[in-house]
């Protein structure tokens, strides 16, 4: 199933199956309170962000070639950090470049797991159970703000507003079986800038749940950023940073395309 957040017609948001581009299958209640899918059809208008996350974790050096690519070694334990609420964008909304000192801004893809059961202390034989399915995610990072103006954190630079846009849909876990065999892939302005396989993550998905409930409530609708592949723009000869004006889209096999056009923020 492909589960999507969207504005009808007559203006309502609302959680539906998606049917086709321009139809979706209303949800009685929602994915993540036991919700059903019904009979009753609605036009989708806008398409949102999947999910309105309570959290926003995300796992940095989870690829072998990104950890080459930035000579910073294959990591003992997932390395977590946070993203902010507000930094969630909906799919085709502007990535908006802040105002703030040259904040050097950088796409990554990624496949970002969604949790449909709270998690607590689960076991990686038991994570699954606790994942209603996946999403496309594009970690977009303040390098400048990241490395040298952080404090030694990442949160202020990954953290800014509309730097985490997500979807365009949450394909339910059934229908990807093995989330380690998917190709992924960044396009700025039609010019393939990442393009790897999910087969080279260091910490596989199940280990990423199991680690980051450890302690730590997972509420339903929680995203999990799983990390991205070599390729970003910072390590690049020439750098690649995001400009104003263009259009930035992930693709991930089995989910889909998300794209956004960048923009100066007013």
């Amino acid at each position: 199933m492909r589960i999507i957040r969207f504005v009808d017609g007559a203006g309502q948001e609302r959680f539906g199956a998606q049917v086709d581009n321009t139809t979706a299958r209303v949800f009685e209640g929602t994915p993540f309170d036991g919700g059903t899918v019904t009979d009753r059809t609605e036009t989708i208008g806008t398409l949102l962000a999947p999910c309105l996350p309570p959290t926003i974790f995300a796992i940095g050096l989870n690829y072998r070639r990104h950890a080459e690519e930035v000579k910073a070694g294959i990591p003992e334990y997932p390395v977590i950090f946070l993203k902010a609420p507000g930094s969630l964008q909906h799919p085709g909304a502007p990535i908006r470049l802040p105002r703030v000192e040259p904040t050097e801004v950088d796409y990554e893809a990624e496949l970002t797991v969604v949790i449909g059961r709270t998690a607590k202390n689960v076991s990686r034989n038991d994570a699954l159970a606790h994942v209603l399915g996946y999403t496309c995610a594009n970690d977009i990072s303040g390098r400048r703000w990241q490395i040298r103006r952080g404090g030694t954190q990442w949160c202020r630079g990954k953290s800014f507003d509309t730097f985490c846009p997500l979807g365009p849909a949450i394909v339910t876990k059934d229908e990807i079986p093995d989330p380690h065999a998917l190709r992924l892939r960044t396009i700025v302005n039609d010019e393939v800038l990442q393009d790897w396989t999910t087969d080279d993550m260091i910490f596989d998905v199940p280990s990423l749940v199991s680690f980051v409930s450890e302690g730590t409530t997972l509420l339903p609708g929680t995203v999990i950023l799983t990390g991205t592949p070599h390729g970003v723009g910072f390590m690049r000869r020439p750098k690649r940073f995001l400009q104003a004006g263009d259009r930035v889209a992930i693709e991930i096999e089995k989910i889909g395309r998300l794209e956004n056009p960048v923009e100066n923020e007013a």
